[in-house]
């Protein structure tokens, strides 16, 4: 019974690398953000030379959102992929960033809503830039709609915070 066992557990244990595709196909998300980076980088082009000023933030603004996105998924895949799927052997590169191998499963839905309520501060603020494109009820909804995201991430900080203290 006890063969049976420990072959069952060594077969759960290793279907964390089903979890590996997932990882792969987010890095190919970013390549897929890195297209749109440069589309929208060339669209804004001659929006600089003979546009607003405000279709100029707008534009930029598009530029730090996609940003944003893909720095998240870069969190994502690291820190989901270290904890959960394998440990990543960079030897001793350099560049290897300091929070790699350092970041819970908390730190990673810390870190998700935090990046979420920066991108919702980008669109909205994209939204007041251009404040005449929407009408008084879409820009409450996207206020409603960040102020949303921003409880979340406090009331995730708050319960984060209270169960590490009930752990110590």
């Amino acid at each position: 019974m006890r063969k049976i066992e420990q072959g069952l557990e060594r077969f759960i244990f290793a279907s964390r690398w089903l979890l590996a595709p997932f990882y792969v196909g987010l890095v190919g998300a970013i390549a897929l953000l890195l297209f749109k980076f440069v589309k929208e980088f060339i669209n804004l082009l001659p929006v600089v030379w003979s546009g607003e000023g405000s279709q100029v933030m707008v534009g930029v603004l598009t530029l730090v959102d996609v940003a944003l996105v893909a720095n998240l998924l870069l969190i994502i895949i690291f820190a989901g992929y270290e904890n959960f799927v394998s440990k990543i052997d960079t030897g001793d590169n350099e560049d290897r960033p300091d929070w790699m191998g350092h970041v819970s499963f908390a730190d990673l839905k810390i870190k998700v809503i935090g990046s979420i309520v920066a991108i919702s501060g980008i669109e909205l603020l994209k939204a007041f830039v251009d404040v005449d494109a929407y009408t008084t009820e879409q820009l409450a909804w996207k206020v409603g709609l960040h102020m949303a995201f921003v409880v979340s991430g406090v009331l995730f900080a708050v319960m984060d915070r209270l169960t590490r203290s009930n752990d110590h």
